[in-house]
């Protein structure tokens, strides 16, 4: 269980930020915000006053909630009991109208004709970003896990064998470990089932992800992730996968090769760790995340990579890193323009890569912690290529 004192903590800032916005209150609907405010990840309203106590609405399973919440006020969710609970008077009502689809929308405006719904996506945003030492905590020990299971990958990789069989093998080892599985994302449409094994020629194929690999997958379904191609000799293969404990992400990525690369991808690869090295140093609190992606585009333009940065030409994604923690796509972003400034206790990962049509992709990428020093690497494990011979 969350301790009841972290719960406090966040409930108590948030209620803050509403008073300070002449809010009455908010209404938490979406799952991820749900655990977040809650402690557990059962389907209902959470009503959270300006002043006052929280009370959890839930619509099931409510006895589930009673016992992985530590909140006091569970009530079962139904229109009468939810009006009856934030009252007629409320004027202003905050909630994650980035989330929120329209046909609810209609419902709650509705349901409070006299309340104006006012989006505090980024209230909510910003204040999940800094994580708290239980939270790094949490993270910490996911990556502790993610380690274990990545250290087995050379005995379960090796040419002849499909994306899919090292895919299978690596998540058997990795739910056996405790990977929870589903990784959460909050953008509209994006689905990301636990990680990414892709090879050669296959992972530099766009896809809807929003991401610098993409992959062919198994399917027009499912066009991204690994597929049934056979992995060759001498070609990189880049291992991406989210680990999830408790809930909380870490993202890290390694690359392998059955045999050796050619030279102008292992330059390629020196170039994503000098770029994660150089961002690395920066990731302090004040530093206008904009700026590390531009460092980061400079330093591949320098090195005559500007092309495959972050992705194929014309396909390239305008970030070199993201904020991770109960969900894979939190603030902040190190994105093309951004004028958010890091803040103490984010937590981003970090993913140079470069994208060789035919060939493969090359990169890194670690999960850091943002400190007055720079980042902290979570994901504690050895950088290189490794190589199977």
């Amino acid at each position: 269980m969350v301790p009841s004192s972290e719960i406090s903590r966040r409930l108590a800032q948030l209620q803050e930020k509403l008073r300070q916005s002449q809010l009455d209150g908010a209404l938490i609907l979406q799952g991820a915000d749900l655990l977040y405010y809650t402690g557990c990840r059962q389907n209902g309203v959470l009503w959270v006053p300006a002043e006052g106590d929280p009370v959890f609405l839930v619509r099931r399973s409510l006895s589930r909630a009673q016992e992985d919440s530590p909140l006091t006020d569970f009530r079962s969710l139904n229109s009468r009991e939810l009006k009856a609970v934030i009252g007629s008077e409320k004027k202003r009502i905050g909630t994650t109208l980035d989330v929120l689809p329209v046909q609810l929308y209609k419902f709650y405006t509705s349901l409070f004709p006299q309340a104006e719904l006012v989006d505090i996506s980024r209230i909510v945003r910003e204040q999940r970003s800094v994580k708290s030492p239980w939270e790094i905590a949490r993270m910490r020990e996911g990556a502790a896990a993610m380690k274990k299971v990545f250290a087995l990958i050379p005995s379960l990789l090796q040419t002849g064998k499909r994306e899919i069989e090292v895919a299978a093998a690596i998540e058997y080892h990795a739910r056996l470990a405790g990977h929870e599985g589903y990784v959460r994302m909050r953008a509209f449409n994006q689905e990301l089932f636990m990680g990414y094994v892709l090879s050669g020629r296959q992972a530099p194929l766009p896809s809807f992800f929003d991401g610098p690999t993409g992959g062919r997958g198994l399917s027009p379904s499912w066009p991204h992730g690994p597929s049934a191609a056979v992995i060759q000799p001498n070609t990189p293969v880049l291992i991406d996968y989210g680990w999830v404990h408790r809930g909380y992400i870490v993202d890290m990525t390694r690359i392998f090769v059955c045999g050796s690369l050619a030279p102008h991808l292992e330059k390629a690869f020196q170039v994503a760790l000098d770029i994660q090295a150089a961002v690395v140093a920066r990731l302090k609190p004040g530093v206008k995340t904009g700026e590390l992606y531009d460092l980061a585009r400079e330093m591949a333009a320098a090195a005559g990579l500007a092309d495959h940065f972050m992705g194929p030409p014309g396909e390239q994604a305008a970030f070199v890193g993201h904020g991770v923690g109960l969900e894979l796509d939190e603030l902040p972003v190190l994105a093309r323009g951004s004028e958010e400034s890091l803040q103490e206790g984010q937590v981003v990962a970090l993913e140079p890569k470069f994208s060789f049509p035919g060939e493969g992709v090359v990169g890194i990428e670690n999960t850091f912690l943002v400190t007055t020093g720079g980042g902290e690497k979570i994901t504690d494990l050895s950088d290189d290529i490794v190589v199977i011979k």
